[in-house]
């Protein structure tokens, strides 16, 4: 049996969110509470691509702000926005230093390509002005 038009969306949003929560996660986890805890991974980080000390919280409550506005559905868009900024920021700063292509550099590339696949998946509006499926 054929999937309706309407179990395909709600299949699509349901995805999205997973992977909404999933990159969520991982900025907060994985990237904020490092710096919040000044762990060493977080400090050397900093220290390659050659940022003061003295914006590694900033830069994690600029994540967790990214996140919250990503995942509140009336802000998602903005978060995205704001997200996909503070992504080319890190690409440039890695970019910078001569870090890793694939594994650094452009890390910042996919995980911006995944909070826009997400966003796509879970809003209908954003699949829309984007319709790249029929």
């Amino acid at each position: 049996m054929a999937p309706t038009s309407q179990s395909k969306g709600t299949e699509m949003r349901i995805a999205g969110w997973v992977l909404s929560v999933l990159i969520g996660l991982f900025l907060a986890i994985a990237s904020a509470v490092p710096k919040f805890m000044r762990i060493e991974a977080a400090t050397s980080a900093m220290e390659v691509v050659g940022w003061p000390m003295k914006y590694l919280v900033l830069i994690g409550v600029i994540e967790v702000g990214c996140v919250i506005l990503f995942l509140v559905p009336r802000t998602a868009l903005l978060g995205a926005v704001l997200t996909t900024g503070l992504l080319g920021g890190s690409l440039a700063a890695n970019l910078r230093v001569d870090n890793p292509l694939f594994s650094h550099t452009l890390f910042s590339i996919y995980l911006g390509v995944a909070v826009w696949v997400a966003l796509w998946l879970r809003e209908e509006k954003v699949r829309a002005v984007f319709p790249l499926l029929r």
